[in-house]
């Protein structure tokens, strides 16, 4: 009889992470934790579950229908059974709701981030607009309107199905991605004194939500980024009907294929000013710092789903006589992937943390000095690492990581999309590089002096690390600066997560003690060499 290799399984995701559950256990109050865990346990045993039935099943994607058979049309999206399942599910976990949740003040936040990070992978991305949904309600609260904040945000943090609402982020056009001073959407206003917006969006991905907030220019309004304006627009009208969008197609993605993006058009889409008609792109600052906090957790779900899978897959696979994870070289490929994934946990979930003491009104100057800098640099280190990892992980099941129904590849293909979404890399290290030439390196510095001051031998490398960026901010600026921000970026994230693992580790955590040596093994001082000119020579 053939043999047939048994594929990997997955345990319990909540009780089966050590790293997750000891974080909790440390950063969160006992009756708080107390309180939590009975949905998180579930949460772990809906994602072991999911797994399974995802291999079991035929993948599917959304569908456009543009018209009826009589050719009135209707655009109608059509999605998964997994997207059917989201707000049922959003409801009862309050993957969005818990954020914004006064009974736990501070640790709101750590709490839905747990809840995020245990649900991601089985959503099929239902995460994306869940995102937008949160970033939305913050950015309308941060806004003051109180109109608009009594009309969306009770249903965008809604515990009832049948009252929540997902939310859009209809920035990009066709002419600007992240240029948003090149948008080209006009909004005018009608005889009744209504405006109603005009223009082509480019990436829609929460279209089949119920509400919308996107940049407009007034008509008339000068050119640029400072003169546009955030309005409000809900999808449809009283009776159901799209108020003035046309849905020009879906997009074909490398990844994320379950999740439906569009490409629309606005056709005097009836919408509303959510502050001053200029500054908009002020007021959707507060949006994405929720929405790339998002993305970090939702890149570290990834990468602890492909070394779950890995490493169960290496206890099953025997080659030469012996199990893969007695493999020396195969057991210290997956040790490596681990500390990286420990480091990048660590510093993602003290962003988190930031978060809700930011929100909370609690948190001092320089920890809000470090939250805008934390950040992009969280975000862009771990959309680059999970897209690292994920490839590591088909390489480490050989053939069957590149065979598509062992449900393998998808992992690398929907990995790629976190170092795009919300920035990529390039544009979130020039983002902290404006940080940097706002505030300086001191509020970084002193919370890494605080993080090690009750370390017993905090490592070297760390300081000389911070030394070295310190130094080359001072002897760059310029194009030489900014083309060396993304090494500078990654050195700082680095830096910051390595003192995250050696206060952990003085605190008698083990395996942050392994993933340190090992992170301080594969080095922190990624500072480039080469300045503007060496590029110019080399794009010539």
């Amino acid at each position: 009889m053939d043999f047939v290799q048994a594929g990997p399984d997955l345990a319990n995701q909540y009780t089966d992470d050590r790293r997750l559950r000891a974080h909790l256990v440390r950063a969160l109050p006992g009756t708080t934790l107390a309180a939590i865990e009975p949905d998180l346990e579930a949460l772990g045993a809906h994602a072991a579950q999911a797994w399974r039935n995802a291999r079991s099943s035929t993948r599917t994607e959304p569908t456009l229908t543009q018209y009826d058979a009589w050719g009135e049309r209707i655009d109608r999206i059509e999605v998964t059974p997994v997207w059917h399942e989201g707000a049922a599910l959003t409801a009862r976990y309050g993957f969005v709701a818990a954020g914004h949740d006064t009974r736990f003040a501070e640790f709101a936040r750590i709490d839905q981030f747990a809840r995020v990070y245990l649900y991601h992978v089985a959503s099929e991305f239902y995460t994306c607009p869940l995102a937008m949904s949160d970033g939305a309600a913050t950015a309308l609260k941060a806004s003051g309107n109180r109109a608009l904040i009594d009309r969306a945000v009770p249903h965008l943090l809604a515990r009832d199905a049948s009252q929540l609402w997902l939310s859009g982020q209809w920035m990009t056009e066709t002419a600007g991605g992240s240029d948003v001073g090149s948008t080209d959407t006009i909004a005018r206003r009608d005889g009744d004194g209504r405006w109603r917006l005009s223009g082509r969006k480019w990436f829609a991905s929460a279209v089949t939500g119920e509400m919308a907030l996107t940049l407009a220019r007034p008509e008339g309004a000068a050119r640029g980024a400072d003169a546009l304006a955030l309005f409000y627009v809900e999808t449809r009208d009283a009776q159901g009907r799209w108020n003035g969008i046309r849905i020009d197609r879906l997009k074909e993605k490398l990844g994320t294929r379950e999740l439906p993006t569009a490409e629309i058009h606005l056709e005097n889409a009836i919408g509303e000013p959510v502050g001053e008609l200029s500054h908009g792109v002020r007021l959707i600052a507060p949006m994405l710092n929720v929405t790339r906090t998002w993305n970090t957790i939702c890149a570290l779900a990834t990468m602890r789903r492909c070394l779950a899978l890995a490493t169960d897959y290496a206890r099953r696979r025997h080659a030469f006589g012996r199990p893969l994870i007695e493999q020396p070289l195969h057991a210290a490929t997956l040790a490596a992937l681990q500390a990286e994934l420990a480091a990048a946990f660590a510093f993602g979930f003290h962003v988190v943390a930031l978060l809700g003491r930011v929100e909370t009104g609690i948190a001092s100057d320089d920890e809000r000095s470090l939250l805008r800098l934390l950040t992009p640099l969280a975000k862009l280190w771990t959309g680059k690492l999970a897209v690292h990892i994920a490839s590591e992980t088909c390489e480490a099941f050989g053939g069957a990581g590149y065979i598509e129904n062992t449900g393998i590849p998808p992992l690398l293909r929907d990995a790629q999309v976190y170092p795009i979404w919300e920035g990529t890399t390039n544009v979130l290290a020039l983002d902290a590089l404006r940080v940097l030439a706002k505030g300086g390196i001191d509020p970084f510095r002193r919370a890494l002096e605080d993080l090690l001051r009750e370390t017993r031998a905090h490592p070297p490398a760390i300081d000389a690390a911070l030394a070295a960026s310190a130094r080359w901010l001072h002897d760059h600026d310029g194009a030489a600066r900014e083309a060396g921000a993304r090494g500078l970026a990654l050195t700082l994230a680095r830096t910051f997560a390595a003192a995250l693992l050696a206060r952990a580790r003085d605190g008698a955590d083990q395996s942050a003690g392994a993933a340190l040596a090992l992170v301080l093994e594969h080095g922190l001082d990624r500072l480039p060499g080469a300045g503007a000119t060496h590029a110019d020579a080399w794009l010539r």
